[in-house]
């Protein structure tokens, strides 16, 4: 799924819950791959776009190495884990906000085809790829922001209603 709407997601699910550190880490997984790699190109190179190659989707060739590594650690339900974990045993508590970059990954394991970076949520095991709908496709675009539109008016109802 795109980051923005993980990020949307994230902040309709965890709206009372310390709801800033939920949509970070709910976009963290993309952040910590693709992220570093813009980051690294505006230093080199400003605001030169990147080149992926003709086509619609980028060719994995014209893609770091060092972005598939941190893509495989950001997008593994393992590391995850191990990750919640040690915050659980150092805050004393349960680091709910956390759970956004769990559930990042959980939606990106049907939403993202074998074409292009599959979910790597079983990393560093050997593991089969869901080869799911891609997000990038229009109705589904469509689709999941008219979900997340429908969830904010939801939302939006149910505190005009607390208000009165």
């Amino acid at each position: 799924m795109d980051i923005f709407a993980h990020a949307l997601w994230s902040g309709a699910i965890y709206n009372k819950k310390r709801v800033g550190w939920a949509v970070f880490f709910g976009i963290a997984p993309d952040l910590f791959s693709f992220g570093v790699l813009i980051a690294l190109h505006l230093l080199v190179n400003g605001l030169t776009p990147i080149n992926f190659g003709p086509g619609d989707i980028p060719r994995m060739d014209y893609i770091p190495p060092f972005v598939h590594s941190l893509y495989n650690v950001s997008h593994s339900l393992i590391v995850w884990s191990v990750i919640f974990g040690i915050a659980w045993l150092y805050l004393r508590r349960l680091p709910w906000e956390f759970t956004a970059w769990g559930l990042h990954i959980l939606i990106d394991i049907p939403t993202h085809s074998t074409v292009f970076f599959p979910t790597p949520f079983l990393w560093p095991l050997p593991q089969p790829f869901v080869n799911g709908v891609s997000w990038s496709m229009p109705w589904f675009l469509f689709v999941n922001y008219a979900a997340i539109a429908t969830v904010y008016s939801a939302l939006y109802w149910k505190w005009r209603r607390k208000l009165a």
